[in-house]
């Protein structure tokens, strides 16, 4: 069970994980020619969206196993879909390796500082 105080956390960390989602999907799908000519680094903004969305998503109250297989599979899924869109290269390995990598160190991140919690010494 959740305890009272944090539902209202995980809630707002669920709703910023879908809003993340849907500008990952807005971002990726969109046609070459209605993106600014000049954007930082391709694979950083890859590692940083998806970290951005595997740690929202572990924040969410989803286990961090699982909000990795969630965050690969969707970052999968629209490297995929952009194979249609107009001057957009679809199913790049390295931009799947970029998602992945961001994913797998945002959830090792937050595995690191709920180690570091449960260690804490408690005050009082």
């Amino acid at each position: 069970m959740i305890p009272p105080r944090e539902a209202p956390w995980r809630r707002l960390w669920a709703a910023l994980a879908v809003l993340a989602a849907l500008v990952i999907a807005w971002g990726s799908l969109t046609p070459g020619s209605e993106l600014p000519g000049t954007l930082p680094w391709d694979k950083a903004s890859h590692f940083l969206g998806y970290g951005g969305l595997a740690g929202l998503i572990g924040l969410a109250g989803v286990r961090l196993p699982l909000a990795l297989l969630i965050s690969v599979l969707y970052g999968a899924a629209i490297e995929f879909a952009q194979i249609p869109v107009p001057g957009r290269l679809g199913g790049d390995g390295h931009d799947i390796l970029a998602n992945t990598l961001g994913a797998a160190c945002a959830v090792a991140a937050l595995k690191a500082l709920r180690y570091l919690q449960g260690r804490r010494p408690v005050r009082g």
